[in-house]
C-alpha cells in the first residue's frame, strides 16, 4: 500500500519533469498542431462560420489585393510613368512595355471584365478595352481605381454557391465559361502582373513591401 501511495505521489512529479524537459520547439509544434486540431471560434467562445467555396476564393483575392495595393502605394508618383524601357539595359527588350501605372489600371479593368459576368452586371465604361483609363495618371486615382474594381470583385464572389458555381455562362469575349474559372482566373491574373510590378520596384530601389524584414 505504500508502494501505491508513493508511486501516486511521484506520478506528477515525473509528467512535469518529462514537460519541462521538452525542447522550446518541440513545445511550440505541439502548441500549433493543438490549436490547428481545435475547433475554430470566435472571441465569444462560438464557433466560427464554416468556410464555403465563396468565402475561400474571396480570401484569395484579399490576398492579391493587399500585395498589389501595397506595391502601387510603394511606388513613388514620379515613378508610375516607368517602365523597365527607360533603362536601356544593353541585351534587353522592353520596348513598349507597359508603365508602372499602366499595369496597375490593366490589372484594375481586367478585374471589372473578368468579373462582371458571374453577376451580369455592367462593367464601367472606363475598362477601355481591358487598358483603363487612358487620362487617369495620378497615383491617387489610379491607387483608388485599383482599389474600386477588388471590391467590385469581393461583391461577385458573394454570389457564388453550389447551385451557380459550374453553370455555363458567357465571358465578355462570348466565349462559354463558368462562374468558378472566372472568380479564379482574376486573382491569377492579378498575381501575373503583381510579380512584374515588384521588380519594376526593385529596378527603382524599393524593396517590396512584402519583402520588407525578410
Amino acid at each position: 500500500m505504500k508502494d501505491v501511495k508513493t508511486l501516486l505521489l511521484l506520478t506528477p512529479l515525473l509528467f512535469a519533469t518529462f514537460a519541462y524537459g521538452q525542447s522550446p520547439k518541440s513545445s511550440a509544434v505541439a502548441a500549433a498542431t493543438a490549436t490547428a486540431a481545435a475547433p475554430q471560434s470566435s472571441a465569444s467562445g462560438t464557433p466560427s462560420t464554416p468556410p464555403t467555396v465563396a468565402s475561400a476564393i474571396d480570401r484569395e483575392i484579399s490576398i492579391v489585393e493587399k500585395e498589389l495595393v501595397e506595391t502601387a502605394e510603394a511606388m513613388p508618383e514620379d515613378k508610375f510613368d516607368f517602365s523597365p524601357e527607360k533603362l536601356n539595359i544593353s541585351g534587353s527588350d522592353y520596348k513598349g512595355v507597359r508603365t508602372f501605372g499602366q499595369q496597375l489600371k490593366h490589372v484594375a479593368a481586367s478585374n471589372y471584365l473578368i468579373w462582371s459576368p458571374i453577376t451580369g452586371e455592367k462593367p464601367p465604361d472606363t475598362v477601355n478595352d481591358g487598358k483603363g483609363p487612358d487620362n487617369m495618371t495620378a497615383k491617387a486615382d489610379i491607387v483608388k481605381y485599383l482599389k474600386d474594381s477588388f471590391a467590385f470583385g469581393h461583391k461577385a464572389v458573394a454570389t457564388l454557391n453550389a447551385s451557380n458555381l459550374i453553370q455555363p455562362i458567357s465571358s465578355n469575349s462570348g466565349r462559354p465559361t463558368t462562374r468558378l474559372f472566372l472568380a479564379t482566373f482574376a486573382p491569377a491574373h492579378a498575381f501575373d502582373h503583381y510579380g512584374q510590378l515588384v521588380e519594376y520596384l526593385r529596378m527603382n530601389g524599393i524593396v517590396p513591401p512584402a519583402s520588407r524584414g525578410q
